[in-house]
């Protein structure tokens, strides 16, 4: 069922078309990504296909009673002037099952002094059939599952909403839309504010999603994950793919091909058109050779007008229908030879990463580090290897210190315990997420020739290559966009000659076409590299091994190394869950199981590991618990033997199945 279409839809700021002529529907179950270069338009798009902007021109149409949530990138101002804390501001969701609730609290008040008049105890089945089907069992399990889910642990539950951050305040407003479950959920960039951990929650919580979504993100794992279908707007339009990111990059690389093709053999038709002119217009054959000039003045202007589409759509030089002056033979020719091919993509970054020399085959290797400040030790990692071919990506939690270990390979920290040995002939160059190593009084230009020495006119048109065209050159980098301040950063690496790249967070700030020329780049670069990054199709495409940092208490993280690429990683973890999720395996002489401490690194981190998963199924049988007690409760209230025996019996399963979860964690130690 359509639920939303949108016709002509067209908008301008000032006197410039922001976009113009397009056409969208929306089918009930759909979950759309939005893609598109930075300043095309999308975040004006969603805000006009969720009723918060009038277009300029066209209209949209809503099916009737539908509801919408709208998430934008920043939700600073959501909540200003609230007094309420972050969990009593979830509560509000459920304003009318609460008041149900309290309903139900009034009779059972009158029961319990022995008020059992039919009418009572009738009026009592009623609502509370209401409340059940309605969630009211469910929706404070279903709060502390989003909350926590978002990254707010039960201790920041009670904090006033004028506390919390900005990026805090727009994960609360998703999560206050995902609890409200409109038919159809609007997001902008909804994984900005989350951690890795938060984004796969959000991941399978949309993959289950009722109803209809549009997201725009950056994050193109992300959209791999979730969405079923791709609309791409373009500064001339809007395309739609089917299928997930990667699939419509497959489609779109066969669209622009195709497309060139087209094009190409379209000039060529016209060249031979006007060749033909050329010989005849004089001679025996004026007659056909004027009338031939005519179709192709009108071929050529139908091509400077509605481009490649045209030729696609199978339209003709008939479809102009007004009276147009024919060209000359002349003029023919010179606009043909102004005719633009058709683009492949959108304007994207030309990046040329080469390391200057080459270096030994072992890059990076160590024993064992102990990484941190001398008052605050972080983590210890394992024996590392990364050779030159070799790409690592480091993961672990914010704060857990992946930019301290970047550092103290810089050599700006020293190890607390070891050291890095870098092989013979390594150059290391840095990539800084804060991109704090930019001056921010210098322009851009001067920038890249304090970096190295060039000439101005070489620095021009290197700059070129990362979209500083033009005036844009003499832009202070105090005045640059975050995207700007990221591209001048990937030039001045590129710049260095490095063979060995330590990236903090290169693909922040980038558009998603961005993106894709770094992502291609960096794959053919011969060196090695060291990513630390939030953008897993990043990680997907380059790494070969895994160095993942756990923390589990103050001074006491490690970090693993895991050889395998990404998806190898992600199966093995999940393996690793769900081992612990089943529960151990029954063993005769488990004493001496338990007697037996794991030993060596591999058994260290499966221990890590089942603990982690532990610690979730214990706050989920605990939860489920709770929910269960609180039904078996209404169950005797309203005398239902079949439904009390029922649940008793799920209490006591529930029970031991947690008392199992709690042994084994203690047996952990």
């Amino acid at each position: 069922m359509v639920i939303l279409t949108a016709s002509d839809l067209g908008h301008a700021f000032g006197a410039a078309d922001l976009f113009s002529g397009l056409n969208v529907t929306l089918e009930a179950k759909e979950r759309v990504g939005l893609v598109g270069p930075n300043g095309v338009g999308k975040t004006t798009l969603l805000l006009i296909l969720a009723g918060l902007l009038e277009p300029a021109r066209g209209g949209v149409q809503r099916a009737r009673d539908l509801t919408l949530g709208y998430l934008r990138q920043e939700a600073v101002l959501t909540f200003a002037g609230q007094d309420n804390s972050v969990f009593a501001e979830m509560l509000t969701v459920f304003g009318d099952l609460r008041a149900l609730e309290g309903r139900l609290r009034d009779l059972e008040a009158r029961m319990a002094v022995g008020d059992m008049s039919e009418g009572l105890l009738e009026e009592y089945g009623r609502l509370q059939t209401r409340y059940e089907a309605g969630g009211g069992y469910d929706y404070q399990v279903d709060i502390k599952r989003v909350l926590q889910g978002l990254g707010f642990p039960a201790e920041t539950w009670d904090l006033p909403l004028t506390h919390l951050s900005g990026g805090q305040k727009t994960r609360l407003l998703l999560g206050r839309l995902l609890l409200e479950k409109p038919d159809l959920l609007i997001l902008d960039e909804p994984t900005n504010h989350l951690d890795v951990t938060a984004v796969e929650w959000l991941e399978r919580t949309l993959r289950q999603w009722h109803g209809a979504l549009i997201i725009v993100s950056h994050d193109r794992y992300f959209l791999d994950r979730v969405v079923n279908q791709v609309w791409e707007l373009r500064p001339d339009g809007l395309r739609s793919y089917r299928g997930d990111y990667s699939s419509y990059v497959q489609q779109r690389q066969a669209q622009w091909e195709r497309e060139r093709k087209l094009f190409d053999a379209e000039q060529e038709r016209l060249e031979k058109e006007l060749e033909f002119v050329r010989k005849n217009i004089a001679g025996g054959s004026a007659d056909a050779a004027r009338g031939r000039l005519k179709r192709l003045t009108r071929d050529i202007l139908l091509l400077e007008t509605h481009g490649v589409a045209a030729l696609e759509g199978g339209q003709t030089w008939l479809q102009i229908g007004e009276r147009v002056r024919t060209f000359s033979a002349n003029e023919a020719a010179r606009r043909l030879r102004q005719l633009q091919a058709p683009a492949a993509g959108p304007p994207r970054l030309n990046i040329r990463l080469q390391a200057e020399t080459r270096s030994a085959r072992s890059v990076l290797r160590s024993k064992s580090l102990v990484i941190g400040y001398p008052d605050k030790p972080l983590f210890t990692t394992e024996p590392i290897q990364l050779d030159r071919g070799d790409c690592a990506a480091l993961l672990g939690p914010n704060g857990s210190g992946k930019s301290t270990l970047l550092r103290t390979l810089l050599g700006e920290l020293a190890p607390l315990q070891g050291t890095p040995i870098l092989g013979e002939g390594v150059q290391v160059g840095y990539f800084a997420q804060a991109h704090e190593q930019l001056n921010p009084r210098n322009r851009v230009i001067d920038e890249l020739l304090a970096h190295r020495p060039m000439t101005p006119e070489d620095a021009r048109n290197t700059l070129a290559h990362y979209l500083f065209r033009g005036d844009d050159v003499f832009k202070r980098i105090s005045a640059l966009s975050g995207g700007e301040r990221g591209r001048l950063a990937l030039a001045l690496l590129a710049a260095d000659g490095a063979n060995f790249l330590l990236l903090d967070e290169p693909t922040n700030h980038l558009d998603i076409p961005s993106q894709e020329a770094l992502q291609a780049v960096l794959e053919q670069f011969d060196g090695a590299i060291l990513l630390v990054s939030h953008d897993r199709y990043l990680v997907s495409r380059l790494a070969n091994q895994i160095w993942e940092i756990g923390v589990e208490a103050a001074g006491d993280g490690r970090m693993s190394a895991f050889h395998g690429r990404y998806e190898d990683y992600l199966r093995w973890r999940e393996d690793s869950m769900q081992q612990v999720a089943a529960g151990p395996e029954p063993a005769f002489d488990w004493v001496d199981d338990l007697a037996a401490p794991p030993v060596g690194k591999q058994a260290q981190r499966e221990q890590a590991h089942r603990r982690y998963a532990l610690q979730g199924a214990i706050e989920d049988a605990e939860a489920w618990l709770e929910q269960l007690t609180y039904r078996l409760k209404h169950a005797r209230m309203g005398a239902d033997a079949a439904r009390v025996a029922a649940l008793e019996a799920e209490v006591t399963a529930v029970t031991a199945r947690l008392a199992d979860l709690h042994a084994e964690w203690d047996a952990l130690g």
